[in-house]
């Protein structure tokens, strides 16, 4: 399956969150065994980790991935173009696949 791309807008200084579901010919993927991660970057290429969005797998069976983050975190982050993506891996990482990738725009808070 090739990663689709779906672009976040997230609000400098709001909690974020959003949930997906994976699925296969129109079939929830059962996630039993998988782990969900995520990464915000400045770009693609850098080694600059921006952010890390918590994940996770509450009901395996239904392909639900819930990915957030807090308030705390985007308050700390200059208003701007990001770039993420979200990846499902199992315990030791022989298997790994990127689900989704895109940009994160950042708008700008006003009231602090």
């Amino acid at each position: 399956m090739t990663a689709a791309r779906y672009d976040l807008v997230i609000d400098q200084g709001s909690d974020f969150a959003i949930e997906f579901t994976v699925a296969e010919s129109g079939v929830a993927k059962n996630l039993s065994g998988y782990t969900a991660r995520a990464q915000l970057r400045p770009s693609k290429s850098s080694s600059t980790l921006s952010a890390t969005f918590t994940c996770g797998i509450p009901v395996p069976a239904n392909g639900k991935i819930n990915m957030t983050l807090p308030n705390a975190t985007s308050s700390g982050l200059t208003a701007g173009r990001f770039f993420y993506d979200l990846e499902i891996f199992t315990s030791n990482n022989t298997v790994v696949q990127r689900l989704l990738f895109g940009e994160v725009t950042l708008t700008q808070e006003v009231t602090r």
